[in-house]
């Protein structure tokens, strides 16, 4: 009967992780190529680049930005945000591009579609104006820390791992053992230097002490109006509006030209060359534990 139950248990968990790896794979073929296209208008072109879902890797974006940077046909830049937000790294490369082209001169205005929170908010600090929807969601100004725990599975089904360390927080996170209280401190710490990045670039970015944003930043989201209300965003508007936004400061008269980064499927050569994926295997299944800016509800 033992055996069985295990039989089961593992079977259970070979499934678990071709779903995952299903999921991953899916998730990769739809990714976007590095071609643009440009699309209505007769005035000068303003480009937009989209940031959509978890971030997961920095490197697509950063090169849109810097080749729309370079491209002096290009006048503005619209940073359009549909993000939960997600690594931490990640996010701050992003935004540390995105600040880049703003202090280069070329006007950089970020719009907030349905979510831009943690991470997603993080890099639209990085523009010279915010605009939201009043329903957008951001805000969730903070760090997270998460990572399964296997033991008692492992336990279950006779599996154990050895480990042997250098020092005792060597091994802190690991999904073999429970978290002890030493862990939890140390892990508490390296939470709050990652906390303290964040509301530091909030506070100047916004113009705010980091007093009056560390009363703000509690992990709690926000609507786009109450942003307003909270000095977390300049404006109030839609995509469209974010457009002729950035088209006004750059000087551009009539309706400009959109340049956007086409889209097509990746074929499966390329979803398994690709550096992205092997950026996400190392950073989210490989390395325990990680830190995030990340919306989590």
């Amino acid at each position: 009967m033992a055996k069985k139950q295990d039989k089961i248990v593992g079977l259970f968990i070979l499934a678990a992780f071709v779903i995952f790896f299903g999921i991953i794979i899916l998730m990769f073929l739809s990714l976007a190529s590095t071609s643009s296209v440009e699309l209505g208008g007769a005035g000068d072109k303003v480009a937009v680049v989209e940031l959509n879902g978890i971030i997961f890797s920095s490197r697509d974006l950063v090169e849109q930005l810097q080749r729309y940077q370079k491209d002096k046909s290009i006048k503005a830049i619209v940073v359009r945000i549909n993000s939960p937000g997600g690594g931490v790294a990640a996010s701050q490369e992003i935004y540390e591009q995105v600040r880049r082209v703003r202090d280069s001169g070329k006007p950089v205005v970020a719009s907030m579609g349905s979510v831009a929170a943690s991470g997603g908010y993080y890099v639209a600090l990085g523009a010279d104006s915010i605009m939201a929807n009043p329903a957008t969601t951001t805000g969730s100004i903070g760090v997270i820390a998460e990572f399964p725990n296997y033991s008692r599975l492992m336990e279950k089904i006779g599996v154990s791992v050895t480990v042997i360390k250098s020092g005792h927080f060597k091994d802190s996170g690991t999904p073999y053992r429970d978290v002890t209280e030493a862990d939890r401190q140390y892990l508490q710490s390296w939470i709050e230097e990652g906390y303290d990045q964040f509301i530091t670039v909030v506070a100047e970015e916004r113009g705010l002490s980091k007093e009056a944003i560390r009363r703000l930043a509690d992990g709690r989201v926000y609507s786009g109006r109450q942003a307003y209300e909270l000095s977390l965003i300049d404006s109030l508007g839609t995509f469209e509006d974010a457009i002729h936004l950035a088209a006004d400061m750059a000087g551009i008269a009539g309706e400009p030209r959109l340049i956007r980064q086409q889209r097509k499927k990746m074929t499966v050569f390329e979803l398994f060359f690709t550096f992205d994926l092997v950026e996400f295997i190392e950073t989210y299944i490989s390395a325990w534990p990680r830190i995030q800016y990340l919306m989590s509800l």
